[in-house]
């Protein structure tokens, strides 16, 4: 499940990190490009595939984990689709936030630390996937409003047969509905309900959102953000983790 929350935000982030024409700094010669060049056409075809096929396979993992050999082998396909999207257009903010997450876990008095029940009981680990997820309903909900349509077509995605409902929704406050149906996906495969619930608080949010400024690798794909001006940066990334705290 924590490899297959992976590729589901694999796949959002991409295709919803910033265009590939306004990322900066542009280089001199193309040759100079980095491997991560922002959402663009290629990209997104295989992004939002694997993106579709996460939403509707993993949960039957979670139900089966391994007897459903359809659901398997489709979340295999779906890895593989993610990761020619992300590899070129790049992840974002989800991604920033995981790594601290994770890393600081392990310095942490052992009262605070988390212990994943599918993992070693003495082992303090907070799988990658899992620390992906939980910034991710406020990552969304912070990124919306840089490209409404395109969150509102991965909320569309999670809503399955409710879709139509999206047609009442105003482009303002389709980050408030990805974020909410993305809070009770993860609810359907018990995930964490925020970061309190693997042990941080808010007196942790600043050295979290410290630990997220190195990864300029990431965050400079990350819509909306302040990229010039590291105290607002700093501010946005806080209030990320802020709302990350509890769903």
């Amino acid at each position: 499940i924590a490899a297959g929350l992976d590729v589901l935000f694999h796949s959002l982030e991409s295709y919803t990190a910033v265009p590939y024409y306004e990322r900066t700094p542009r280089p001199d010669n193309p040759i100079k490009r980095p491997a991560y060049q922002g959402s663009n056409p290629v990209s997104d075809i295989f992004s939002l595939w694997a993106l579709g096929q996460t939403i509707k396979y993993l949960p039957r993992i979670f139900k089966d984990p391994s007897g459903d050999e359809e659901a398997r082998t489709q979340m295999l396909l779906a890895s593989s689709t993610a990761g020619i999207g992300f590899g070129n257009a790049g992840v974002h903010l989800c991604h920033a936030g995981s790594y601290p997450i994770s890393s600081l876990n392990k310095a942490r008095p052992k009262d605070k630390q988390y212990f994943h029940p599918s993992y070693s009981p003495d082992v303090p680990l907070i799988p990658h996937g899992v620390a992906v997820s939980l910034t991710a309903p406020a990552v969304f909900d912070f990124t919306a409003p840089t490209s409404p349509t395109r969150h509102r077509e991965a909320a569309a995605l999670f809503m399955g047969d409710r879709a139509g409902e999206l047609a009442n929704i105003r482009d303002e406050d389709i980050g408030k509905v990805l974020r909410d149906e993305i809070q009770k996906f993860l609810d359907s495969i018990a995930v964490p309900r925020g970061l309190t619930q693997v042990g941080y608080g808010t007196e942790d949010i600043e050295v979290l959102a410290k630990g997220m400024l190195p990864q300029r690798r990431v965050l400079d794909l990350a819509p909306r953000l302040v990229k010039n001006n590291q105290a607002e940066e700093l501010e946005q990334l806080s209030g990320i983790l802020e709302g990350s705290m509890n769903w």
